[in-house]
């Protein structure tokens, strides 16, 4: 088992306490050091003897406090399409994760035309290019510079940033923050023992909007101010002025492949699925596609941004093969890395889904209405 498989699994501990490895308190070590640098750069913050920048235009961060998937890149598309009915020239910001593109500012969209590949570009920012015509996309790892590109070559009046919570050098006008209902916390410690990149209970102070994704079991409605949020062996967290949301993944259309055909969800019900994701949490792909009806035969969890090749396609087709199954399904993050390479010979399809947030008109009420402020 490699440092990444052993990481994981420590992620996933259901105690805090549970490992008590040598491995383990190596990690719980190091995470102490995380611990004392996030809070102290967080206090020269707050203090303002680190001075955010502001652009001359509106700035909405989506982002997390743990390290993982809870939702963000699904909730920018819809952000970035809110925006742009409501007449904002939107363009997104994204450091790029995974992509080769290393200059200062890669454009990989620039709202005309799709510029850069999934290799290049990444696969979140080319998913969100993709998913939202029109709208640029750039990355690189100083938001304030891609910003001021995006607001003097495109046109650009309000930014989104993809995963920007923790980027504070750029001031943002709103901050939301997406919560894992099941585990928001994760186990409870900081990177590296855990997935927690701050300590939530300050972290929170900075959200103006909470979204709670995940877990189909909570409230469907938007919650009071000051409500607080079970986080199992942690304890909880008072919100105390953030208006709490819903976000439901919604699936809308199986997808060929080949061709691109568009088939009902029904289709998947009663069939024989071999699945796999190379994303955060690839256990929610599985659940999905069980609430579907569809049977399960393997599930096939990869390394989130994984870079597929011909040896990975390769083994999939083998493994359905193997396991008598009807077809191949996966994300749509995963299907565009797959673009490129030879087709397998079980009919492969990807899963289209998007983000509802509820309750929906107070959601975008209340984003739309603090675009306006200031």
């Amino acid at each position: 088992m490699n440092v990444r498989e052993r990481c994981r699994r420590l992620w996933e501990d259901p105690g805090p306490r549970k490992d008590r490895s040598p491995f383990a308190l190596l990690l719980e070590v190091f995470s102490l050091f995380y611990r004392v640098g996030v809070v102290l750069r967080n206090d020269f913050y707050d203090r303002e003897l680190f001075r955010s920048v502001r652009l001359p235009c509106r700035v909405i961060s989506v982002g997390n406090v743990t390290a993982g998937g809870t939702g963000k890149t699904p909730i920018v598309i819809l952000l970035a399409r809110l925006l742009k009915d409501s007449g904002y020239r939107p363009a997104v910001l994204s450091r790029g994760y995974g992509g080769k593109g290393k200059a200062p500012v890669n454009i990989v969209s620039d709202g005309a035309s799709i510029l850069m590949s999934p290799l290049e570009g990444g696969d979140e920012p080319v998913l969100i290019a993709r998913s939202v015509p029109g709208i640029p996309v750039l990355t690189g790892s100083n938001r304030c510079l891609t910003g001021r590109n995006a607001i003097e070559r495109m046109g650009a009046d309000v930014l989104i940033l993809d995963d920007g919570f923790q980027h504070r050098r750029l001031f943002r006008d709103i901050n939301i923050v997406l919560l894992d209902s099941d585990r928001p916390w994760g186990n409870g410690f900081l990177l590296p023992r855990g997935p927690l990149r701050e300590p939530p209970t300050r972290a929170l102070r900075r959200a103006d909007i909470v979204i709670r994704t995940g877990g189909m079991h909570n409230r469907t409605s938007g919650e009071a101010a000051g409500t607080q949020v079970e986080t199992g062996d942690s304890g909880a967290v008072l919100l105390r002025s953030s208006p709490i949301f819903r976000g439901i993944h919604q699936p809308c259309a199986l997808i060929s492949l080949d061709g691109g055909r568009k088939m009902d969800l029904q289709y998947l019900a009663g069939e024989r699925i071999c699945a796999f994701a190379g994303i955060g949490v690839p256990e929610q792909f599985r659940k999905t596609l069980e609430s579907l009806g569809a049977e399960i035969v393997e599930f096939l969890a990869y390394p989130d941004h994984h870079r597929y090749d011909s040896s990975d396609l390769a083994f999939i087709e083998r493994t359905a093969k193997e396991a008598r199954a009807e077809m191949i399904v996966t994300t749509e993050k995963d299907e565009i890395k797959l673009a490129p390479m030879e087709k397998l010979a079980v009919p492969t399809c990807f899963l289209s889904i998007e983000m509802r947030v509820e309750p929906q008109k107070t959601f975008e009420h209340l984003v739309l209405e603090r675009m306006k402020d200031g």
